[in-house]
């Protein structure tokens, strides 16, 4: 619900007066004005507002958003925001990553935060390489691909971000891409208005070290046919005319069939709201990758106490049960020894 206190605000508001400075063309650009678009609907203030990021394309992020920031080193972007997050739960917190930041070197923080439920909205940017260092594999990188680190081609097994993001037990998973911007900022919308761990994939077309990685799915005239919308209740089914769909087979296998050849019975309805996230792991890994039909939209929300809150709790009973704390108790209690 929106603070009726909150100043009404633009896109210009939320926009800081930095260069913005990624190369001609990237999907960057496409994203940030996205979440300029977006802020001055979510009813928050931007002086409650914090965008956290660590080293990458993405991380440039907090640069040129118009509201409390911190650029940290790389992939250590979600310790300072877990921090913040359980120490402040008046704020807004952002994290802002890619595939390499996020996934490689940050990739411990990521599972963590995604856990515990910590109340922050992550989002990363997969871009299949790295395009801060100039064009490395990355952990998303497909098997082969041939890179300045790669010469000869990847061996490494991509990881897939959203069944990642599910085998953690995050409580709000979704993917979108920068060539729509409607659907990012309803995807987005949602995942901010998620109390507890929200993680967004986003597929972001480096168009300098890996242009086109996503055409085949993303380009508008391959959408109807590649793309499969995920909406809460409502059967699983794309194509032009809705006539394919997801079924799942007797060996409870999500498999892509034709309407007409299975049947509206057949036809696999979508739940987000499932608490256990097998049905959703399951439509993570319909798609060997973006070459094939690839669900996007809200994968999974359920309820789960954030962190902070339980964090908060605990401290309270304690303090209840045992009165005030004090410091040098503390720190000269248990075992101790003098030098």
């Amino acid at each position: 619900m929106t603070d009726i206190d909150v100043p009404l605000t633009s896109k210009k508001d939320w926009s800081s007066d930095q260069e913005v400075r990624w190369c001609p063309g990237c999907g960057d650009y496409s994203i940030l004005t996205a979440v300029q678009m977006l802020m001055p609907e979510l009813g928050v203030r931007r002086e409650n507002t914090v965008f956290i990021s660590g080293i990458g394309c993405s991380s440039r992020f907090p640069y040129y958003m118009n509201t409390y920031g911190l650029h940290g080193i790389h992939g250590r972007a979600l310790p300072l925001a877990t921090g913040l997050a359980v120490a402040r739960p008046d704020l807004d917190v952002w994290v802002v990553t890619g595939d390499g930041d996020g996934l490689s070197i940050g990739g411990n923080h990521l599972i963590h935060a995604l856990r515990r439920n910590v109340d922050l909205t992550v989002l990363l940017f997969n871009n299949q390489i790295y395009g801060l260092t100039k064009g490395q594999y990355s952990p998303t990188s497909e098997l082969g691909k041939v890179t300045k680190s790669t010469p000869f081609g990847s061996v490494d097994h991509p990881f897939n971000p959203v069944s990642l993001a599910l085998g953690a037990e995050a409580t709000f998973v979704a993917r979108t891409h920068d060539l729509d911007r409607k659907h990012m900022m309803e995807i987005i919308r949602r995942a901010h208005d998620h109390k507890g761990a929200a993680f967004v994939e986003i597929y972001q077309n480096c168009n300098v070290f890996n242009d086109g990685a996503f055409e085949q799915v993303t380009a508008r005239e391959a959408r109807s046919q590649m793309l499969i919308p995920l909406v809460h209740g409502q059967p699983v089914r794309f194509g032009t005319d809705g006539e394919k769909c997801v079924t799942v087979d007797r060996q409870g296998r999500a498999l892509i069939a034709e309407v007409a050849d299975v049947g509206e019975d057949a036809i696999l309805v979508h739940d987000e709201q499932r608490d256990e996230p097998g049905l959703a792991f399951m439509l993570s890994r319909l798609a060997r990758g973006p070459y094939e039909p690839t669900p996007v939209g809200v994968f999974r929300a359920v309820e789960r106490p954030d962190y902070g809150s339980l964090v908060s709790q605990q401290m309270l009973d304690a303090q209840q049960r045992q009165g005030p704390g004090d410091l040098a108790t503390l720190l000269s209690g248990g075992t101790t020894w003098q030098v």
